[in-house]
């Protein structure tokens, strides 16, 4: 588990295919000492185990599941990456729960600065657009931001966050242009309260879901 408050901003510096899935290398600032084969590590919200580690860098395995589901299929040597590690157990949460699963990739559209600050519009498919929410939490790239608002069409979904002068510096966030891809984890709450919600739910006892009968009954 993950926090979405990045710790160090690293650079790619390999990528070797591996007949669908790929090994990556990462230069990274952390404090090697520290880590241990087998940690967790998000790269731009994608949690990875570190599979081999050296003095600045780590290296780490990519199913094709993610390279399909995020931006990775599209990175280069050289590339920036947002860097946090696990949360250790009775750390302090800053940000929002973040899983560092990917739930899909969404498009810069539009960047407005607003003060010091800069206003980036999003635009994701209906699919993902579905479990955001104003003033909700939203990872992209594996920041924890607040989302501003949220406008829905018929194929999808724009929203829009706040990014401040210090979230600016500290991740890859200042580097992004229009129709930049970006990977976004949305708030598990959404989908555990759908699955609950929906057909699924006739497993919490009851036909038809958990509904506001279902609740009331136990007391909600």
């Amino acid at each position: 588990m993950f926090t979405g408050l990045i710790e160090d901003v690293g650079s790619l510096l390999a990528w070797e295919n591996q007949g669908g899935e790929a090994q990556l290398r990462v230069r990274c600032g952390f404090d090697m000492g520290s880590i241990a084969l087998g940690d967790s590590i998000a790269v731009n919200g994608i949690c990875l185990t570190v599979t081999g580690m050296g003095g600045d860098w780590f290296a780490a395995q990519v199913s094709g599941e993610t390279i399909q589901r995020s931006t990775f299929a599209a990175l280069r040597v050289g590339a920036t990456l947002n860097l946090e590690r696990a949360l250790p157990l009775g750390g302090r949460l800053n940000g929002h729960l973040v899983q560092g699963h990917v739930d899909g990739v969404g498009t810069v559209e539009r960047l407005l600065p607003k003060g010091r600050s800069l206003e980036i519009w999003f635009r994701v498919p209906a699919a993902l657009g579905r479990y955001i929410v104003g003033k909700g939490s939203i990872a992209v790239d594996g920041v924890s931001l607040t989302v501003n608002s949220v406008q829905d069409s018929g194929d999808g979904s724009r929203f829009s966050v706040n990014i401040i002068p210090h979230t600016q510096q500290k991740t890859t966030l200042a580097e992004l242009i229009v129709n930049r891809q970006v990977n976004i984890e949305t708030d598990i709450l959404g989908r555990y309260l759908e699955r609950l919600l929906g057909p699924e739910g006739r497993r919490c006892g009851r036909e038809g879901g958990m509904d506001e009968h279902y609740l009331r009954e136990r007391g909600f």
